[in-house]
């Protein structure tokens, strides 16, 4: 085991197979590419012609290189073509029956110092393991798609596995150019085992009619800045491969989490798998295509501008960052803007903030001197919510407190012209509670803005059973000017993004208390896995621990499952006051400004 691993077989020429191999050759590594399917053999011959010559192309090889690579590679349609290797990675079906049989004949072709891995990210290592005459070389080496490209490598030990294998493996995948993580043997390891719990979650909320597909991936792409909505990544992985992992994470954890949304099944047993089929949740041009076609389900164009109240003043409550962000919103768009605060004082502090950031976006450029002062011109700062006697459309953004909101829009009935929208910025509470408050909750509605306001593209939108037609189609219409994309969410707890992203956290959370992986392998490996911006402890010190295990409540509280249960140790940490960057510690130590 202590050998370079020159001479490398790849079993199984599918996308992944075809991919790893790429990278193997590139890296200078003899590759042996098996497959059963002659045709599968050609195709990854010439994927490997096509994506070295693009390579060529664009300057990273040279044609020598590329010559050279392409001659490491042979194709064969037996597994005693990997006699000679010193490493065998197989990425064949996902099913124990197929698995067992090929590492049951590489046992008599290939040499025992030779180490065996395996591509599963669902199938338990060390029950593939127990199946070989030598199950201390069995591991798991989970590449990520497309391999080429994604720097993430899983190194998977059973209890069987043998250190130096590990050590082998591990120096290979650095060789590569790609980011090892050392992970133990359990359904879906770091990345998938966070991942996948997402999109079952994603697949359950469409089921249930809450939000349309299109609005929940539009949600969590600009909400969370991930590369892809959960749908469309499901349909990119393969329904039925998410459903095989995701029954494998259920037989493992008995969360209710993790058991396969129903519309998995229904989608795999129609045979409508995704990208592969030509069809899942969405439709592609083809099968195997990657462009969506409209289909029946595709919504038709946005008609709200013509049936909605006519918005040409906004009143904004609150003094803190998301009320001046969302007061600057406004007031860049053309809107009359009155930003009231509790007292004068605060008012102009808001006011003054939203100046420093105008003078910020000028200076970068983005921002014209005149426009500056323009948008600065707009905004009035008030003391009172008088001010909002005439205001068109009145949206609060103070503290996520039931109480205080139930007080201001009390307030704001009393003090807003009859038609005047009322709209409540808040990301957990139940908008129906704050409309109740007040004698007209057909004039309430939710304008969930994402903070950093003037940057974030996304707003949620948030219906009440009471919420009247036109102020809905207000609300979406107001988006469409001030340049934001609005989502529709019915009124239940976390709305489409915190139901989706809190979830995916608190799991992350478990990991460490479980002393599954470290906090560095987990950021590391959502990052590098799956394309997200941050990691889930990065993202948790950012937003606050306190406000994570706020909506933590929340969701549990609303849904009453086990699974959304605070995670022990989030709760530990708030007790103990580290919350995050805002206190210096949270789950990292942070330097104090």
């Amino acid at each position: 085991m202590d050998t370079p691993l020159s001479t490398i077989a790849v079993v199984g020429l599918g996308t992944m197979g075809a991919g790893i191999a790429e990278v193997l050759v590139l890296a200078g590594r003899d590759v042996i590419g098996i497959d059963i399917s002659e045709a599968a053999a050609r195709q990854a011959v010439a994927s490997l012609e096509a994506s070295t010559a693009r390579a060529v192309g664009r300057g990273r090889i040279t044609e020598q290189e590329r010559a050279a690579a392409l001659a490491r590679f042979r194709t064969s349609d037996a597994l005693p073509a990997a006699a000679d290797a010193e490493l065998v990675i197989e990425v064949v079906p996902e099913t124990y029956e197929i698995k067992q049989q090929v590492f049951r004949e590489l046992d008599a072709v290939v040499s025992p110092s030779a180490i065996l891995a395996t591509g599963t990210n669902a199938l338990s290592v060390t029950r593939l393991a127990a199946e070989s005459r030598h199950p201390e070389r069995v591991l798991g080496l989970h590449f990520f798609n497309p391999a080429p490209a994604m720097k993430l490598v899983e190194v998977v030990s059973s209890v069987l596995t043998a250190p130096p294998a590990v050590e082998a493996v591990t120096r290979l995948a650095r060789e590569l150019g790609k980011e090892p993580v050392a992970v133990g043997d359990r359904p879906g390891f770091v990345a998938d085992g966070l991942l996948f719990g997402y999109l079952n979650q994603a697949a359950a909320m469409y089921e249930a009619n809450y939000a349309s597909r299109e609005d929940i991936d539009a949600a969590m792409k600009l909400g969370c800045g991930l590369p892809m909505g959960p749908l469309a990544l499901l349909d990119l992985i393969g329904i039925d491969t998410a459903r095989t992992v995701l029954e494998a994470m259920y037989s493992a954890s008995h969360d209710r989490l993790h058991a396969p949304a129903p519309v998995l099944g229904q989608l795999s047993e129609a045979g409508l798998t995704g990208r592969k089929a030509g069809r899942g949740f969405y439709t592609y041009d083809a099968p195997g295509g990657q462009s969506v076609v409209p289909d029946a389900l595709t919504p038709a164009p946005d008609t709200d501008a013509e049936s909605g109240r006519s918005i040409t003043s906004v009143g904004v409550a609150g003094s803190g960052t998301m009320a001046s962000g969302i007061a600057e919103v406004f007031a860049k768009a053309g809107y009359t803007v009155v930003l009231a605060a509790r007292g004068q004082e605060k008012a102009d502090l808001a006011r003054a903030r939203i100046a420093k950031s105008l003078e910020r976006s000028v200076a970068k450029g983005r921002l014209t001197a005149e426009a500056r002062d323009e948008t600065l011109g707009r905004i009035t700062a008030a003391g009172s919510l008088d001010a909002f006697a005439e205001v068109d459309l009145a949206v609060e953004a103070v503290a996520e407190d039931l109480e205080i909101k139930q007080q201001l829009f009390a307030t704001l009935d009393k003090v807003c012209r009859p038609g005047a929208v009322l709209a409540t910025t808040t990301s957990s509470l139940p908008v129906i509670a704050v409309a109740r408050a007040t004698a007209r909750p057909e004039d309430v509605v939710g304008m969930h803005f994402f903070n950093p306001a003037p940057a974030m593209k996304l707003v949620e939108v948030v219906r009440t059973v009471l919420t009247a037609d036109d102020v809905h189609a207000t609300v979406r219409a107001v988006c469409a000017r001030i340049r934001k994309h609005p989502v529709d969410c019915g009124d239940r707890a976390g709305f489409i993004v915190n139901a989706l992203l809190f979830p995916y956290l608190n799991n992350a959370i478990k990991m460490v208390e479980e002393h599954y992986a470290s906090l560095d392998d987990i950021d590391a490996a959502m990052k590098l896995g799956g394309g997200y911006p941050m990691g889930p402890f990065e993202l948790l010190d950012v937003v606050g621990l306190d406000v994570s295990l706020a909506i933590e409540k929340v969701l549990h509280k609303e849904f009453r499952d086990p699974g959304l249960a605070p995670a022990p140790l989030l709760e530990h940490l708030v007790a103990a006051g580290c919350l995050g960057r805002k206190t210096g510690r949270g789950f990292r130590e942070y330097a104090r400004r």
